[in-house]
Parts: structure tokens; sequence; C-alpha cells
């Protein structure tokens, strides 16, 4: 079996379930040292026994992203620290969903969500990038969302990717030439293995795909973009949706 992150150390936040847990274990398995990050520390010990299992490379790093800079230089140092020194890939994927209508959020909400979806990246970053810079090389992988480009509510959401999505730009243009590759991903309609599927499809219905995605899909274009096959790849946003966002099916 080929390794194509064979050497490479990775923090992947919010990685104890669904796409997060997804990408740490595929990280894992093409030989890279997986920080798995997250608030549980039962949930994290699982992928990290899976990761093992499978004859990859490990450790649980817990973590509560607040927004608040102090959480997410603490993240980056012991991150660090159970990687032997160094990240050599981060993958800002932690992120909350908040559900209701706009006029139903209230200040509350609204900082909580900001916090974690933008803020914590943007602090984490702030630590984790200068580091990757100093050595001369990195990558960071952001992860957004089909509907901050395609509107269908859930307006507060929506724009902390779009949030996400314009910060991948700007710091390709930051950090980019002194070797650190920064990109997104943009996931469509990923079924959760643990909720039910019916809706998921509904929204899928006229999309080349037809169906919804796996979070094992994501997973394999963080593995590209980490990789050095990504060498030329700088500020872009790779959609996995099934061609939700680009493509309308009309039936013959």
């Amino acid at each position: 079996m080929s390794e194509r992150l064979a050497g490479k150390t990775a923090l992947i936040t919010g990685s104890t379930s669904n796409i997060g847990r997804a990408m740490a274990v595929a990280f894992g398995a093409q030989g890279a040292h997986v920080a798995v990050s997250g608030r549980s520390a039962e949930r994290g010990a699982a992928v990290v026994a899976q990761i093992r299992g499978a004859g990859g490379r490990a450790d649980f790093v817990a973590a509560d992203l607040d927004g608040s800079p102090v959480s997410s230089r603490w993240l980056a140092e012991e991150a660090g620290r159970v990687l032997g020194g160094r990240i050599d890939v981060l993958v800002n994927n932690a992120g909350i969903f908040p559900g209701g209508a706009t006029a139903a959020a209230d200040e509350a909400v609204f900082d909580r969500v900001y916090a974690v979806n933008v803020k914590a990246p943007f602090f984490l970053t702030a630590v984790i990038a200068p580091q990757m810079a100093e050595r001369g090389s990195g990558a960071i992988i952001n992860l957004g969302s089909w509907i901050a480009r395609l509107g269908i509510s859930s307006a507060l959401y929506s724009s902390t990717k779009g949030a996400v999505e314009t910060l991948t730009r700007a710091w390709a243009a930051e950090f980019g030439p002194a070797g650190v590759r920064v990109n997104a991903i943009s996931p469509g309609v990923i079924r959760d293995t643990a909720a039910g599927h019916s809706r998921a499809e509904r929204m899928m219905a006229g999309t080349p795909a037809g169906i919804s995605g796996t979070p094992e899909a994501v997973a394999a274009a963080a593995v590209y973009l980490a990789s050095d096959e990504a060498a030329f790849v700088h500020g872009t946003v790779i959609d996995v949706d099934g061609g939700r966002t680009s493509v309308a099916v009309v039936a013959g």
C-alpha cells in the first residue's frame, strides 16, 4: 500500500466523528502521524484505536475550541508536542451548525457560531502557519460548505463558511510565498452515518451524482491536498458535492 503522507504530521480539529473522523483515518492509513482532536475523550480514543489497529500512528488531544486565542494556542502547542515538535498539515474542520431562522438567532448563538467556525480556525492558523512558514513548508486545509455559495437559508452558518473560504484565499496570498499551501474543501450533502439519509437523498435530486456523498469522499480530497501531489495547488476550493453547486441535470 502506498503511503502518500509518509513522514508527515497532521492536526485535524473536530476529528472524533463524521467527516473529521474519516479524514483522520485516511491520513493515518496514508502514513501520517495524526493528532486527533475533539471534545470527547471516549470518541477520540476510539478513532485513535482504529488508526493504530490498522498500523498507523495517532494520539488524542482534547480540545474545546471556543474561539479564544488562548484555546487555539494551547491546542497548537499540545498537538505539536504529541506530534514530535512540528505540525506539517493543519485541517480546520471543527464547526457547529445552528438550526433555525435568522430572526430566531440571538446574540449568544451568533457569537458562539462565529467563535467556533471562524475565530477558532483563524487563531489556530495564526499560531501554526508562521511556524510552517519558518520551516518553508506546510499545508493548511479549511472546510467550507456548498451552502456558502448556493443560498438555501441557514444564513448564520452559511456566512461563517463564506468567511472561511475567503480566509483560504487571503492566507494563500499571505503564507504561500513562504512555502505554505492553503486550500479548502467544500463538502456537499454528506450523509451522517448516525442519522437518517432520506432528507439528504432528496436534496441531491437533479444532480449528476444523484445521491448524497460519504465522509470518505471528503477525506480523499483532503489526502490529496495534504500530499506533495498538490504542490502546485494554492488558494483553491475543491467542491466535493456530487455536482450540486455547479451542474443542473435536466431530464430528457
